[in-house]
């Protein structure tokens, strides 16, 4: 007797097109009445669009060579036998598909804030850092509109970790720059620094997650002060 499917699990091959055709007429007929997975569908089919998506400065010579000098170096893995389920292969290739595009993240993400002088090492464990959160079962998206743009996040509490994505946003006078935001029980906010960018785009790990992301408007260079000068949007974590 054939194992019963959960119709919600086929939420991420459905977005990347992996389903054959039973699953694709039988998960179209779920989301009909299926608020929850629709929202899923459109954030996973807008975020792997935006990770995949260049930035408009192209990263210096000596950064090519070194991820070319990585790629040479790094053993390939031989094909394995196919799993005995069709289905758990398929999720295989979608979560294979998300992480693949992670190294392009992490240059990227360099690029738009400026930073080129990356080391092959940092940038290995930057990688490693950010697979690791697109690969985790407990992996979940957030995304809320932002100065004319998108803000996504994919967040991993198993790793207390998160990726950030900033898609489309006016080009600020000077900074943005990206927070985690805790509230105490009067009410106090406590705000925690991360990355600063001159772009309206680009792509960001985080770890160390609190209960709420937030975007602000600074001067050029980041925060002064230790707190945003003008919060702009933010993301519920928890």
């Amino acid at each position: 007797m054939a194992a019963t499917v959960d119709i919600h699990a086929l939420v991420g091959a459905y977005a990347l097109d992996a389903v054959d055709d039973i699953e694709r007429a039988a998960f179209e007929r779920h989301l009909r009445d299926c608020e929850s997975c629709t929202t899923e569908v459109a954030e996973l089919r807008e975020t792997t669009a935006w990770l995949a998506q260049p930035v408009a400065e192209a990263p210096p010579p000596r950064m090519r060579d070194a991820v070319l000098a990585r790629v040479h170096s790094t053993p390939q893995e031989r094909p394995k036998a196919a799993a005995a389920s069709g289905r758990s292969g398929r999720r295989s290739l979608v979560r294979t598909w998300i992480v693949g595009v992670a190294a392009s993240v992490v240059f990227a993400g360099a690029a738009s804030a400026g930073t080129y002088a990356i080391t092959q090492q940092q940038y290995a464990a930057q990688s490693a850092s950010i697979d690791a959160v697109l690969a985790a079962a407990d992996a979940r998206l957030v995304s809320t509109q932002v100065e004319g743009g998108v803000v996504t996040m994919v967040v991993s509490p198993s790793h207390d970790a998160g990726v950030a994505v900033l898609n489309g946003l006016k080009k600020p006078e000077g900074s943005y720059q990206l927070w985690m935001i805790s509230t105490s029980s009067s009410g106090d906010k406590s705000y925690r620094p991360l990355d600063v960018t001159d772009s309206g785009s680009g792509r960001f790990y985080v770890k160390g997650l609190a209960p709420e992301f937030g975007v602000s408007k600074e001067p050029r260079g980041g925060s002064k002060t230790g707190h945003p000068a003008e919060v702009v949007g933010g993301l519920t974590l928890r």
